[in-house]
């Protein structure tokens, strides 16, 4: 995909097949997280509160939601085993994407971590 510089520039870019499914799961995102603002970072839309919360992207066959935390993913492993994941991403098939329930879980620990980080608690 071809470099942009604002989450509406991402979105004219994806493909139509990946776009529907990456708009449920923004709004998703937002509605979990409805204080963070929307950013371009690495090339990705991202969601920032205080700091980097969560990101989202559209690849040739799939899509990506990065938590940002490798420790989140631990922590969901039961949750996440059943979607190709790594160290930093769970994929997802466009016409399969994460349920709703998951991805609210995942931001609202996002936040509760980012908030921990910044207060010097929970270490």
């Amino acid at each position: 995909m071809k470099k942009v510089n604002t989450v509406a520039k991402y979105f004219a870019s994806v493909p139509h097949e990946a776009r529907s499914a990456l708009m449920d799961l923004r709004k998703t995102i937002r509605n979990a997280a409805p204080g963070a603002t929307e950013v371009i970072w690495y090339g990705m839309p991202t969601f920032k509160l205080d700091r980097m919360l969560v990101s989202y992207a559209a690849f040739r066959d799939h899509g990506s939601f990065f938590p940002l935390s490798s420790r989140l993913l631990t922590k969901f492993k039961r949750e996440v085993a059943v979607y190709e994941h790594s160290k930093g991403t769970i994929r997802f098939p466009f016409d399969k994407p994460l349920p709703k329930s998951l991805v609210k879980k995942l931001v609202k620990a996002r936040i509760v971590e980012n908030e921990q980080r910044r207060t010097g608690s929970g270490r």
